[in-house]
């Protein structure tokens, strides 16, 4: 018997909630999925990283409708990348610099373009230490030991790819990833904060 394919999706906001601008209440953000006709969807943290049932909808024209209910609804322009299921463990799979002693300091840059990544391939012939880049099909992983403002791969990466990459630790993604992968995990959902 053949297994029913994953219909989740990831969504993953870029600017969202930092700082004073492009405030989204996570309740609102929920709605507004729920009101384009996505199921079961749950955020983690309060940073736009939404996990949801995307049924038969592409995730390319979801992030499209997700992108133009946020500007329509809520009044915010963001870009949205939206990764299905097995691209976003593709792309936990792919991360080489895991497993480290602190997730805070292992950032995740997920590209809203994939064929971006023949761009930063040149990247891998510079001197980072002690910082390390190493590319996936969906994202680059930078690991920033002195921390992510300070990081000459993340500098580089976003003078590069500007607004066409958004960037989340990887605890985060453990998060979602986890979430993804069972509904003992749904429960990471209830810990989200509303602000």
């Amino acid at each position: 018997m053949a297994q029913p394919e994953n219909s989740q999706q990831v969504a993953l906001l870029r600017g969202i909630n930092v700082g004073r601008a492009k405030r989204v209440a996570m309740a609102d953000l929920r709605k507004l999925l729920g009101d384009l006709g996505f199921a079961q969807v749950r955020t983690v943290l309060n940073s736009g990283n939404v996990v949801y049932d995307g049924g038969k909808v592409a995730p390319a024209e979801a992030a499209a409708r997700i992108e133009e209910a946020l500007v329509l609804k809520l009044g915010v322009a963001a870009r949205v990348t939206v990764l299905s299921a097995g691209q976003f463990t593709e792309l936990i799979e792919q991360n080489s610099l895991a497993p480290v002693a602190d997730a805070a300091r292992l950032l995740t840059l997920v590209l809203n373009n994939p064929a971006d990544v023949q761009r930063l391939a040149p990247l891998l012939q510079r001197p980072w230490q002690p910082e390390a880049l190493a590319l996936g099909r969906w994202a680059a992983y930078a690991w920033c030991p002195d921390g992510v403002l300070a990081s000459k791969v993340v500098a580089s990466l976003g003078v590069l790819l500007g607004d066409g990459v958004t960037s989340r630790n990887w605890a985060t993604m453990q998060k979602l990833h986890a979430l993804l992968n069972g509904p003992e995990a749904a429960a990471i959902s209830s810990f989200s904060k509303e602000h």
